[in-house]
């Protein structure tokens, strides 16, 4: 006896083959588009499919076809809308493709990211489309590499790895706006980013991220051209939450010889820096120049207007799907490979620095 709270029982694939008058075999084929099959019976089990509410059973199809159409993403902070909108480009395109897509945050963490990368495998992915939480661990990516599985690196490389790499090279654009900051007449450049070390920053030291490496590469070089000194001291990583960021905003802005211009080096630290800036009572730029990497809507909308360096971060996200589904199918990558460029957009929050005289 049955009750309208019992649970329906799953339409199986048996189930599909007896209302079309196929066989079992047939009804599996041409559910899963694979192997012969006339297209008198494809449509019969199709209908019969449509009119029972059939759904496939994902890991029983993955195991007769190899594949399970899902792509795993593993990324660092979904928090930072940097990730999202790259997400937004992989999950887009994969939909279209007809893959799910299984997402992973690992905190930045490279220990949660070598579990995360074996989680989804033991799950059958596809693929795997990963942002390398450290650039100097990544053995766990290396052993997906060499052992034939796709992958493609997103936003940062992984040491000297020949993945496929869908990422901006910082250095040319964090060049160009350390030379805008410069030609603005400002020396005292603070950085501050969210990277996990150990110490504070010296020139020359092992960094984790492939990505703040050039970033600093940029700013040094820029200085070098100019012949100033680079102010290691302003380089603040350890951002790790909106405290961290306001104390570290404060001391840059409140010791003896002060930062006039601050780079924040991504969307997310940027709110927590501008709101530490206006909590010492300092306007931008009259007090203190502002730059951050990524431009999302909000920076359009403060007063003044942020300067940014964009990023295509959809697109990279979009070109990393394509890529990995490339390799799914076996096809070779695109010649020549996707090149992704920054944009140095320049709004209001850059000003001329004024002599010491009148700030104090």
């Amino acid at each position: 006896m049955s009750s309208n709270g019992s649970r329906r029982r799953d339409i199986t694939v048996a189930d599909v083959a007896k209302a079309a008058q196929v066989s079992k075999a047939q009804a599996a084929r041409a559910l899963g588009n694979y192997g012969a099959v006339s297209e008198e019976v494809r449509e019969r089990v199709l209908a019969a499919a449509e009119e029972l509410s059939y759904r496939p059973n994902e890991l029983a199809r993955s195991m007769n076809t190899g594949k399970s159409h899902t792509i795993g993403v593993v990324v660092g902070d979904i928090e930072n809308p940097h990730f999202g909108l790259a997400t937004r480009g992989i999950t887009d395109t994969a939909k279209k493709s007809g893959f799910n897509v299984i997402l992973v945050n690992t905190d930045e963490d490279t220990a949660a990211e070598v579990d995360a990368v074996r989680v989804l495998l033991d799950k059958r992915v596809d693929g795997l489309i990963v942002a390398p939480a450290s650039s100097v661990e990544t053995q766990h990516l290396q052993r997906v590499h060499e052992s034939g599985r796709p992958l493609v690196l997103l936003d940062r490389n992984a040491g000297q790895m020949e993945a496929e790499t869908m990422a901006v090279s910082m250095a040319a654009i964090s060049h160009e706006s350390t030379r805008y900051l410069l030609q603005s007449g400002h020396r005292r450049i603070a950085f501050i980013s969210t990277l996990r070390t150990e110490s504070p920053y010296r020139a020359g030291m092992l960094l984790d991220s492939s990505q703040i490496a050039e970033r600093l590469d940029g700013m040094q070089q820029a200085f070098q051209e100019q012949e100033h000194s680079f102010p290691e001291d302003l380089v603040r990583l350890n951002a790790g939450d909106a405290e961290s960021i306001r104390r570290i905003t404060r001391d840059v802005l409140l010791m003896p010889d002060p930062a006039t211009a601050i780079v924040a080096s991504d969307g997310l630290i940027a709110l927590s820096i501008v709101e530490a800036i206006q909590e010492l009572g300092l306007a931008i730029p009259a007090d203190v120049s502002f730059l951050m990497y990524d431009d999302f809507a909000w920076t359009r909308l403060t007063t003044p207007p942020l300067t940014v360096i964009a990023q295509p971060v959809y697109n990279m996200g979009v070109a990393a799907a394509k890529a990995l589904i490339r390799q799914i199918d076996g096809l070779p990558p695109l010649t020549p490979a996707p090149k992704f460029t920054a944009t140095l957009v320049r709004r209001g929050s850059v000003g001329t620095l004024r002599t010491a005289e009148t700030r104090s």
